[in-house]
């Protein structure tokens, strides 16, 4: 009749969902490398090595070319030429991809464009560690550039 009342543990909130922290706007053209950690939305054109732990998405208005992009989730509604190697790579409608895909889990929409080769592997490692981020700005900051470097 009487009964301890058990106490009731919230439950365990939900790991963070992959979200978009940094974007390369339409109408800006980036030439170099992109690594790091995080989500990354390009809108513009970005050209050179594409090497990110989390999401990477590549807009409507998104143009890509990088001769080996890797992330651990690709989403493209843009265009891409190069070769992706990802976990999960998914084509919408608009995407058009120009080269191999070597994934765990694959999906596209139907009018996606590819012209290349999907290999499916059980895992797939991106061969981009953990800490890539960290080790980079560690290098800035024992050799920070020169602050006038630009006035030349």
């Amino acid at each position: 009749m009487f009964r301890k009342r058990e106490e009731i543990s919230p439950a365990a909130p939900p790991a963070p969902a992959e979200r978009v922290t940094s974007v390369l706007g339409p109408g800006i053209t980036w030439k170099g490398s992109l690594s790091g950690s995080g989500g990354v939305r390009i809108e513009g054109v970005f050209e050179g090595e594409i090497a990110l732990r989390g999401l990477l998405v590549i807009g409507g208005s998104g143009r890509v070319t990088c001769p080996h992009l890797r992330a651990n989730i690709v989403i493209i509604a843009g265009a891409v030429r190069g070769d992706i190697t990802a976990q999960k790579v998914e084509i919408r409608a608009t995407g058009r991809v120009w080269g191999d895909v070597v994934t765990a889990a694959f999906a596209t929409e139907e009018g996606a464009f590819l012209r290349g080769q999907i290999r499916m592997e059980d895992k797939v490692d991106i061969g981009v560690a953990e800490n890539t981020a960290e080790r980079e700005l560690e290098g800035l900051e024992a050799n920070p550039p020169d602050q006038d470097s630009h006035l030349n």
